[in-house]
């Protein structure tokens, strides 16, 4: 008996409409499947599950090795995910262990004991362990790849000002021609291209046992290192209401992050700037508002 909550199905409805609705439909016989092959006892989704937007539930395999199904809705971005984690092989990363392209299916290391890297309270340690994950985790990759590059996302700004017949909508004027102009400077300025994770937060690193922290869920995105920092300094921040306080923690992260990686500290804060920005147009994009911590956060990169 597969569990697939109701909020889970609201959700895929709402965020991929008439293509989501035959996968929710196809998502029991997927996940059959995925027990006859690979000898599957599948358990309770994960407690996030309700707000995600792919199913991702752990299970069991017959000998005994406890693993995580990650079923893939319409999104386009399955091949990218799986390249990254083959390319990755387990270093800084959950390993994959499987996958079926036609059911657009990984299953994946369990790590353990998987809790976030949100939960810790020291900030400048939960900086330092994102940072030893980025080390390993950055490499070339030969042509051919399937992976977009770091300008391939920044055309997301072209979007934003399309959608808004060429104007700002919510966005400061001076905010958002501040992002567009350090993107397109950054974005071919660039000179070390590597692969990178793509959306590296707090949640997207979990405690393990064969390492001390690994990640998951890449998005796989070819750039320079230092775009991969802006995901970690703009989440997890103190109230942003108390400014002082919130512009210490972004001052002392990329420090941390600047000295640790050997990264140009100005790249490191324009990134995260730029980034913000971009990442609200994504939110706007998805969810068709914005949220103000957001916006405030880019403000306060600026």
């Amino acid at each position: 008996m597969f569990i697939i909550p109701d909020d889970f199905v609201r959700n895929v409805s709402a965020f991929h409409g008439d293509e989501g609705r035959p996968w929710i439909e196809r998502l029991r016989t997927i996940l059959a499947n995925c027990e006859q092959r690979w000898g599957l006892t599948f358990a309770s989704p994960f407690e996030y599950q309700s707000y995600a937007y792919h199913y991702i539930a752990p299970a069991m395999r017959s000998d005994g090795t406890a693993v995580v199904v990650k079923v893939h809705a319409p999104t386009g971005e399955f091949i990218q995910e799986a390249e990254a984690l083959r390319i990755y092989d387990g270093h800084g990363m959950a390993r994959l262990l499987d996958y079926d392209l036609n059911d657009e299916v990984l299953m994946l290391e369990r790590l353990e004991p998987g809790t976030p890297l949100s939960d810790v309270e020291d900030d400048d340690k939960a900086t330092s362990n994102a940072a030893g994950v980025m080390r390993q985790l950055w490499r070339p990759v030969a042509p051919g790849h399937p992976f977009p590059s770091v300008s391939d996302w920044g055309r997301g700004f072209l979007r934003l000002r399309q959608h808004y017949e060429g104007g700002n909508g919510p966005f400061p004027a001076a905010l958002l021609e501040e992002a567009e102009t350090l993107f397109a400077e950054l974005s071919t300025s660039m000179t070390e291209l590597v692969l990178l994770h793509g959306d590296l937060h707090h949640e997207n690193i979990l405690a393990a046992e064969r390492e001390p922290w690994l990640a998951i869920d890449p998005k796989g995105l070819i750039g320079e290192p230092a775009y991969e920092t802006g995901a970690l300094l703009r989440n997890r921040l103190p109230d942003l209401r108390d400014a002082p306080q919130a512009v210490r923690v972004l001052t002392r992260r990329v420090d941390l992050l600047a000295e640790m990686l050997d990264l140009d500290r100005g790249r490191v804060r324009d990134w995260a700037m730029a980034q913000a920005v971009l990442s609200l147009w994504w939110t706007i994009e998805d969810k068709g508002n914005i949220p103000e911590d957001g916006l405030k956060c880019a403000e306060l990169l600026a």
